[in-house]
């Protein structure tokens, strides 16, 4: 066989030297490398480091031993430690009862001694390309629960025609085709995911997974194994063998949502795992091969990603080959209506709702509003709108505008006036906080939370709460 058609590891367990030589020598040129072994207990050592594709056992160890006892019980202790085992017994004491008790207890196969080296290859041949097909099997399903779970929004479509967001469709269409790694930049709640899922979607890895991981989201100390995977026992809560994010995504499209979040000292870990395209579980010691194109996105500013102090600057180039910069709602008002007819046809269907006008002065309050929080804001908006509308036009309140937000859009919004001393209102102070935290980090989400002790999932229940 030639070096790329070899499987793995053959591991060989019999009390008989010459038929451990002969084993190796027979089976060398199909492995990679093959152990033998008198005593089972080293063989079961010998396991730790590398799982071997296929292991042969004798039945009888003991001098005059004929039952197979032994054999039947080393074969539990290696399922014990491999419940994926291949393993094929061998016995100079061939019976059919043997045989069949082998099978039931696990075993993959039997050959009786003194074998015939066809059959024994056929054997072991099969017996590895099994243990193939089953890692191949268990890898496939461990990579579908991996990406089961599609990301809130991906349903939506990218819309927008506006001279701003042409440029950005655009770019799209350039870069997808390509295996250039895509940075997206702008503001939260402007639909970076979106503009991923369009890349994509257009990319010649269509076929295969999307798999998104919000760093902003994922623990530090849970970094390696979220993103590279973990092996059964590598910590105290890992139960199983889990496959990590990036070898979930192999042959397709790996989105970084929140990049300008990860802290500087697990920066150099993913762009080691980019430069060498391979990672290593926790816990393991084999290294995972991973083709992946990366996609990234961050509501940071480009200047603070230049900062040596905030973001690595060799990860920055390796992930901006291609840079696409999202323009807020304020900057392409010329799309407000489009995505306000787009959700609300969305919510009425939703909540069995009827169709209603928008009237002209409702449109201009609506295209003029400056929308913090951007297409998220309006989104929620639109089905506020929806929920609460009754005549059959929509006014400005359904979409909790004031009839003056029009005229105040193109004016900076003032300072809040502060909660007087004698306004004990929780809801109102609560209300105020949030405001004055968005506003003074420009609606920086990451920002804001922190600054005022907030996990992202709590601001953003705040924000729907008091309809910010």
């Amino acid at each position: 066989m030639t070096e790329s058609k070899r499987f793995g590891r053959c591991i060989i367990i019999d009390d008989d030297p010459d038929i451990l030589l002969s084993a190796r020598l027979l089976l060398r040129d199909m492995f990679r490398e093959v152990a033998d072994f008198r005593s089972p207990e080293a063989a079961l050592a010998a396991m730790e480091p590398e799982l071997p594709d296929v292991i042969l056992l004798d039945a009888n160890f003991g001098r005059g031993a004929t039952d197979a006892a032994e054999g039947f019980h080393w074969l539990a202790e290696i399922l014990k430690r491999d419940p994926q085992a291949v393993v094929v017994m061998i016995t100079a004491h061939a019976g059919v009862q043997i045989a069949v008790e082998a099978m039931k207890r696990g075993a993959t196969d039997f050959v009786s001694k003194p074998w015939s080296n066809e059959r024994l290859l056929a054997t072991v041949r099969t017996a590895a390309a099994l243990r193939t097909s089953r890692e191949e099997a268990s890898t496939e399903r461990k990579r579908a629960a991996a990406v089961s779970a599609p990301a809130a929004g991906g349903e939506m479509p990218l819309i927008g025609r506006s001279p701003a967001m042409a440029r950005v469709w655009s770019l799209i269409e350039r870069a997808a085709p390509t295996e250039a790694n895509v940075l997206i930049l702008g503001e939260n709640g402007t639909g970076k995911e979106l503009v991923a899922r369009e890349l994509h979607r257009r990319s010649r890895r269509a076929d295969q997974v999307l798999v998104s991981v919000d760093l902003g989201a994922v623990a530090e100390n849970l970094f390696e194994a979220e993103l590279f995977g973990h092996v059964k026992g590598a910590f105290t809560d890992a139960r199983g063998d889990r496959i990590g994010r990036m070898p979930a995504a192999n042959g397709g499209t790996l989105f970084l949502d929140e990049i300008g979040n990860l802290p500087l000292h697990l920066q150099p870990k993913l762009l080691t795992a980019l430069e060498q395209r391979q990672v290593i579980p926790v816990g393991a010691n084999k290294p995972v091969p991973i083709d992946v194109r990366v996609i990234a996105a961050t509501n940071c500013p480009l200047e603070l990603l230049g900062d040596e102090g905030r973001f690595r600057q060799d990860l920055l180039f390796r992930l901006n080959t291609v840079e696409i910069e999202l323009p807020p709602l304020r900057e392409r008002r010329q799309d407000v209506m489009s995505l306000v007819d787009h959700f609300i046809a969305l919510y009425a269907k939703k909540y069995a709702k009827p169709a209603r006008e928008i009237p002209e002065e409702v449109v201009a309050a609506l295209e003029a509003y400056d929308w913090p929080g951007n297409v998220r804001a309006l989104r929620h908006a639109a089905e506020r709108a929806v929920i609460l509308a009754e005549g059959e036009h929509y006014t400005v309140e359904d979409f909790s505008l004031s009839r003056g937000a029009a005229a105040r859009a193109s004016a900076p919004a003032p300072a809040p006036a502060p909660v007087g001393r004698d306004d004990l209102n929780l809801e109102r102070a609560e209300k105020q906080m949030v405001e004055e935290a968005l506003k003074k980090h420009s609606y920086n989400i990451s920002l804001a939370a922190a600054e005022l002790g907030l996990t992202r999932a709590s601001l953003y229940r705040r924000m729907e709460k008091h309809g910010l």
